[in-house]
């Protein structure tokens, strides 16, 4: 499970950032900005798809490597992130796209959606700026998350 460690500036200068923060996330009863969005894979796999597509991005981006226990006292939730699904970032999430997950159920993925990687194609070929993680599932979690003495993983590194 990861998170990005500073989220960069840049994210907040797209003019549907601010109505995506209250975005309502069905089955958690909140909003977008009342959850922790963590990447269910190691980041390397993302990183590892963007360079062998040419695409230029920077090598020193870090993530917090959590272990999944730290989740143990939230309400957790897979959002599929679905490309069928998806109608934008100012859409309602559909109800299927979100289901609650038990913790001990929950299984690393260890590769990227090909609807990311034809996203990621698609948007470089036209030269326009992307979401990294678009149509990835993300793990949403509702409460706190303790980050002392963690892990924090390069991206650009294989683990």
């Amino acid at each position: 499970m990861l998170f990005m460690k500073n989220i960069p500036k840049k994210y907040f200068e797209y003019s549907n950032r601010k109505q995506l923060l209250q975005r309502a996330i069905p089955k958690l009863n909140c909003l977008w900005a009342d959850v922790i969005f963590l990447l269910p894979l190691n980041p390397y796999h993302v990183f590892v798809v963007l360079t062998s597509l040419g695409i230029s991005v920077k090598h020193n981006v870090m993530f917090y490597k959590i272990p999944i226990q730290r989740l143990n006292d939230n309400i957790n939730a897979i959002y599929f992130y679905d490309k069928e699904h998806y109608q934008g970032p100012t859409a309602p999430i559909p109800n299927e796209e979100i289901e609650l997950i038990s913790l001990k159920e929950y299984v690393e993925l260890d590769s990227i959606p090909i609807d990311t990687i034809m996203y990621f194609k698609k948007e470089h070929e036209k030269g326009r700026n992307f979401g990294m993680f678009a149509y990835i599932p993300h793990i949403l979690t509702l409460g706190n998350i303790n980050l002392s003495n963690l892990e924090v993983v390069n991206w650009s590194s294989k683990p």
